[in-house]
């Protein structure tokens, strides 16, 4: 007996059953996946190919269009102008509070230049959001933040792909103490402050393959931008490698109660240019931010409501409403800008590259941005925390491509990666003496987002069929040679205390899928393509 593919099949009984008008409806439109150039990321580059793969298997008319980063940034971000995109959300140590990677799925963050360009909303799970803010009691706060994995997986307005082990690499003749933190590798803001140089030279150079999208700090929407000034630019407190808040250039951080927050700051700080850090700037810095159309940290600073100097080196938060993660996150992430210098400033979105001042306070003092090639910062020795610095500066080198930095490793023009390794440099790093080759987990994640203002998007039995259209074992197993694992929620497992294992999977199943599509009223014509109800 012979037997029908099931495409086949629902294609012929397309043709039979549906009236003359049905069967003549046009094909669901083409669908574009936005994605890294080869070059840039041949992972993610390689994994938009397997998905485009299996949909076409389904029936879809799928192309890929890899992307130079920052113009896929723009085009994500700025724009929302795709159909569907790969991208990525870095672990960067505050990320580890579920705070921010729940607000990637929060509706008020769907404007331009927010952190959900997908345009997910659902009423329930921003009510959940808030309730997680401002809950104090922490295994309260968990049960929240479980109960808001479970609600949105069901929509899948993203698939986390996988999580990629961060395997990266330093020059042991040249540095020592080079610790690498989860989600961070090497390239954290304690690596420049605890490297100690083995020889002479005691500048750190540092290889990678993509240069900030911007060093603007009312502009930069990306982890490149953020990882080089959070090395010139003070916080109030920073968070050390255990994810505990460390006063920095504050001096205490006190509750007077639920919604008032008193700030003592750092006396004898000054910026780069010698003025004198005051209470004036922090409060200055904390409005500014809020008054701006910069959305990146809106989040972050959605609680206060007002920001008040109550003293010479005091500044009090007046929050609108109890915030969970004010004084760990919120606090640790807004650069402490210089008034004198901002405040003539209108709107920092429209800055040139040559107009964006680069005065901070912090342990580093900007030095050098040549786009596309090379950036430098010296040790600034008048911060309270120079004598704890080996290095007399820090260097990076942008080059092409991940196979450039290798070599620039490999042959010592650089002392340390920036950036994960690819799978078949890793074995070469390790026969390498002078290389030392730290692995650590990651709980940032590689994304498919979906543009849920477009059809076919909006609709969520497409959402969930697609999902499980993505073989993502492939993925993990392939591509990264098992260095990695398969994603669930935007809370990775290995941020144990806050990720929710019981949430819906989406397992690679191609008969599921296009089951989900039949049950939605999606038939196929008699080429095989997928055509809407």
């Amino acid at each position: 007996m012979t037997t029908m593919s099931t495409t086949s099949a629902c294609a012929l009984a397309a043709a039979l059953v549906l009236p003359a008008a049905a069967a003549a409806q046009e094909p669901v439109a083409p669908i574009e996946i936005y994605t890294t150039t080869e070059s840039y990321d041949p992972i993610r580059y390689e994994g938009a190919f397997i998905i485009q793969e299996a949909w076409e298997e389904l029936g879809l008319d799928v192309t890929v269009t890899p992307t130079e980063f920052s113009t896929l940034l723009d085009r994500f971000y700025s724009e929302q102008d795709f159909d569907a995109t790969i991208l990525g959300w870095s672990g960067r140590v505050d990320r580890l509070d579920p705070q921010f990677f729940l607000g990637t799925l929060d509706s008020r963050q769907a404007e331009p230049g927010a952190n959900n360009p997908g345009g997910y909303d659902n009423p329930e799970y921003d009510a959940l959001f808030d309730a997680q803010s401002r809950e104090f009691d922490i295994e309260t706060r968990r049960d929240i933040v479980h109960e808001m994995q479970e609600l949105y997986m069901p929509d899948v307005p993203v698939v986390v792909l996988f999580h990629r082990d961060e395997v990266v690499a330093y020059n042991n003749t040249a540095f020592t103490n080079m610790n690498a933190m989860a989600g961070e590798g090497l390239y954290s803001e304690w690596g420049p402050m605890e490297a100690q140089p083995v020889g002479d030279r005691a500048t750190l150079r540092i290889g990678g393959p993509q240069e900030p999208d911007n060093i603007n700090p009312l502009n930069s929407t990306s982890v490149w931008g953020w990882k080089w000034m959070r090395l010139y630019y003070d916080r109030l407190v920073r968070l050390s490698p255990e994810v505990e808040p460390v006063d920095w250039a504050a001096t205490d951080v006190t509750a007077e109660d639920d919604t008032t927050i008193v700030v003592t700051l750092r006396e004898g700080m000054t910026f780069h240019d010698g003025a004198p850090v005051r209470a004036e700037d922090v409060a200055f810095t904390f409005r500014y931010y809020m008054d701006s159309s910069y959305s990146y940290f809106d989040s972050y600073l959605e609680p206060i409501d007002t920001v008040e100097v109550t003293g010479d080196h005091e500044i009090t938060f007046n929050l609108t409403e109890p915030s969970a993660s004010f004084a760990t996150i919120t606090l640790s992430q807004i650069p402490i800008l210089p008034e004198h210098v901002w405040s003539e400033i209108e709107d920092p979105q429209e800055l040139s590259p040559d107009e964006i001042p680069t005065v901070g306070s912090g342990p580093f003092a900007f030095d050098r941005y040549d786009r596309g090639e090379f950036m430098s910062i010296s040790t600034n020795p008048d911060h309270f925390h120079a004598d704890e610095i080996a290095v007399d500066g820090v260097e990076f080198l942008i080059y092409a491509d991940a196979e450039g930095v290798f070599t620039a490793l490999d042959t010592g023009e650089v002392d340390m990666t920036a950036w994960r390794m690819e799978p078949g440099q890793i074995p070469l790093a390790e026969d390498n003496e002078d290389l030392t080759v730290v692995s650590v987990p990651d709980f940032g994640y590689f994304h498919f987002t979906f543009n849920l203002r477009r059809e076919p998007f909006d609709d969520r039995a497409v959402r969930r069929a697609l999902t499980m259209a993505m073989d993502r074992e492939r993925m993990v197993n392939v591509l990264l040679e098992g260095r990695g694992e398969v994603g669930t929620s935007v809370i990775a497992p290995v941020n144990e205390y806050w990720h929710n294992p019981f949430v819906e999977r989406f397992e690679f199943d191609m008969e599921a899928a296009r089951a989900e599509l039949e049950g939605a009223g999606f038939t196929w014509n008699a080429e095989g393509r997928i055509v809407a109800p």
